[in-house]
């Protein structure tokens, strides 16, 4: 069918009428697979720049399906958007104020664009438009595709939620948590697993002992007349499933741009506390700081717990974290935030100086999120590299791989110069 080709072959999610700043120009619409004829090259750009941006639009005829498309775009990218949340515009394709328009627009959306188009136009309608506060409608929030940008944004609106909203609010959430939980919890477990099975312990329960390298380890104490080894030191592994190997602190920025971060580590924090060889603790911080470790069984119920938005003052928190190592040798931190300190930035350095010199292992993410490397504090983040604290973006994907690296106390430098290094060449 033609109009499942050009929807998918001439619309590209983020181009063109998607830019957010209006239809544009985007890439050439007529790069899909394979040649296409003029008349389809035609219609992709028409439905790319909109009927004022085609300066032959009446010549160039569109299938009911196409025009359908050609008005879900133009009720939000044309005029500014100003028809679809405005009400301005001379376009009846508006969107209007009503929360049921809105609804249909969305099921519109769905119905003729592919999965990553529709992220983009919902996060392009809730920005371009004002549509946050529709977003308190129960009948629209089930008619939206949930995301991940979608969460972030419901948990800065769900303390003013009407309370017939929650509930719909509470279950787009845990569809996203549910996902997510899917995408990384087997690999986080298998990565923390096998980097705590190689942990070496002098004091091994009986079935625990390594023998070749507790004979090894003992070859001075050899006993010609009696041909045995008196073992002076027991080398063993330690068991990563019948005890807590290392203590993990997750501390998480929840000012307004660390959203996706926040929703991703609330359920990385969830994974790693149902494991019996951590101890994890979480907290989330802006001004103020916050234990949700007591809620890390349902990370729907923590970000419920969180506050998107205010100020930062993440020497306060580092100073709580603090207070949480008590085996700093077993003990990695793990601070999550762009590093825009409101806080003192000198105490701030002084308390992760004094936490590595302890024995802490501390790493910072500036985002952990699909989105990359949001803006950061670059004279903290250098300051922080000059006391061997490595500051960089990670996604969830690779979360899991820095993890093992970090409790197996391997070299956290190398990944991350590796990492940055293999993330250039895919630019």
């Amino acid at each position: 069918m033609q109009a499942t080709q050009d929807q998918t072959d001439g619309l590209e999610p983020g181009t063109g009428r998607g830019t957010g700043t209006g239809r544009g120009t985007g890439s050439d619409g007529g790069t899909g697979p394979g040649p296409v004829d003029e008349d389809t090259r035609r219609r992709r750009w028409r439905l790319l720049l909109g009927e004022a941006g085609t300066p032959d639009a009446a010549g160039v005829p569109l299938s009911d399906a196409q025009r359908a498309m050609d008005e879900a775009l133009a009720a939000l990218y044309d005029d500014g958007g100003r028809g679809a949340g405005a009400g301005g515009g001379e376009r009846s394709a508006g969107l209007g104020g009503s929360a049921p328009r809105v609804a249909r627009w969305l099921g519109d959306i769905r119905t003729y664009f592919p999965s990553t188009v529709v992220e983009v136009m919902q996060r392009d309608a809730v920005d371009r438009l004002g549509l946050r506060r529709l977003l308190l409608e129960p009948e629209l929030l089930a008619a939206v595709q949930p995301d991940v940008g979608l969460v972030s944004t419901l948990l800065q609106l769900h303390r003013t939620m009407p309370e017939t909203t929650r509930s719909t609010a509470r279950h787009v959430v845990a569809q996203v948590v549910a996902e997510i939980e899917r995408r990384i919890a087997t690999s986080t477990r298998s990565a923390v697993t096998g980097a705590l099975r190689g942990d070496r312990t002098h004091r091994p329960r009986p079935r625990d002992i390594d023998w070749d390298a507790t004979i090894r380890a003992n070859l001075a104490h050899w006993l010609p007349e009696h041909r045995t080894v008196v073992p002076h030191r027991l080398v063993g592994r330690s068991r990563a499933q019948s005890m807590v190997a290392r203590d993990v602190v997750l501390a998480v920025d929840q000012s307004g741009s660390m959203g996706e971060s926040v929703v991703y580590s609330a359920v990385f924090g969830a994974v790693l506390a149902s494991m019996r060889s951590l101890r994890t603790s979480l907290v989330v911080f802006d001004t103020s700081v916050v234990d949700l470790t007591d809620q890390l069984t349902d990370p729907v119920d923590v970000l419920f717990s969180t506050q998107l938005g205010g100020g930062t003052d993440i020497n306060r928190a580092v100073a709580y974290c603090q207070s949480l190592v008590a085996r700093p040798a077993d003990t990695m931190f793990v601070l999550v935030s762009d590093l825009y300190e409101g806080g003192v930035r000198d105490e701030l350095l002084r308390r992760v100086a004094q936490m590595v010199a302890s024995g802490v292992q501390v790493l910072v993410l500036l985002a952990l999120s699909d989105s990359g490397a949001p803006a950061y504090d670059r004279e903290n983040a250098a300051a922080l590299a000059a006391l061997g604290v490595p500051a960089f973006a990670c996604t969830p994907d690779v979360f899991p791989d820095l993890l093992a690296v970090a409790l197996a106390r391997g070299d956290v430098a190398g990944w991350v110069e590796r990492y940055e290094e293999g993330r250039a060449l895919t630019r």
